[in-house]
């Protein structure tokens, strides 16, 4: 996929809120493109503990995400006046930048919502139909979980490890994507339900190099509810 494909379809997800509702006068162009900005969590920072702490919460939420969300704006600023002053050289520079840090925003905002404290459902399994789905796919939940811990485990550097679902083929996939690509990336009919981020800023506070640990502890704190109502709806749609 080429990056000017994929900057257009990071800028499409930007312009839809992620519930699916697009603003009236939003449209995927440069110039309706409204800048990001951090969203709240939606549980205390220290609510996933001990799967993950209240430090690496803090960091990650204040410090990564509101740096990917900074810098996007500023690049989708420059982007602007460069097309505006013809600077061709400098449109082509910028676009990486925009990928890069709209990516990182668009990743961390599902993977926020992706996690769940143990009290508020997290880690508590999903029912039918994404369960039913999970078994044709997988042949058990702990199928699906065990493939994706190896996936992640096994991206070299730093990337995401996703569950989602390929609305061409209309089957659950697991995929890993580099860096802050989101995982549209790898194609528009793929809607991510689970993302699980592996960059070290996730878990080495509180793992070390220990990602195989991270990953297997997670799973406790995972909101199966978010994903199988992001199921649904694009299934819904499929049938």
């Amino acid at each position: 996929m080429s990056i000017v494909v994929t900057i257009i379809l990071i800028f499409a997800i930007l312009a839809v809120s992620l519930d699916g509702k697009r603003e009236k006068t939003m449209e995927p162009c440069l110039e309706s493109m409204k800048t990001a900005s951090l969203p709240d969590l939606p549980y205390a920072y220290d609510a996933l503990e001990p799967a993950i702490s209240e430090e690496i919460m803090r960091l990650h939420h204040q410090k990564h995400h509101q740096t990917y969300v900074t810098q996007y704006n500023k690049a989708l600023g420059s982007l602007r006046s460069a097309l505006a002053d013809g600077d061709h050289s400098s449109v082509v520079k910028l676009q990486s930048l925009i990928k890069f840090n709209g990516g990182g925003h668009v990743n961390h905002a599902i993977f926020w919502k992706n996690l769940a404290p143990v009290h508020e459902g997290g880690g508590k399994p999903p029912q039918d139909p994404l369960c039913s789905a999970i078994d044709a796919h997988f042949g058990s939940l702990e199928g699906l979980m065990q493939k994706m811990n190896a996936e992640g485990a096994a991206v070299q550097g730093s990337g995401w490890v996703w569950f989602g679902l390929d609305k061409e083929l209309k089957r659950l996939v697991v995929e890993t994507t580099a860096n802050q690509d989101p995982l549209v990336t790898k194609g528009p009919h793929l809607v991510p339900l689970i993302g699980i981020d592996v960059w070290e800023h996730a878990y080495y506070p509180q793992y070390k190099n220990a990602r195989a640990e991270y990953l297997k502890n997670i799973w406790s704190v995972i909101n199966w509810k978010y994903a199988a109502d992001i199921f649904e709806k694009h299934n819904r749609d499929l049938n």
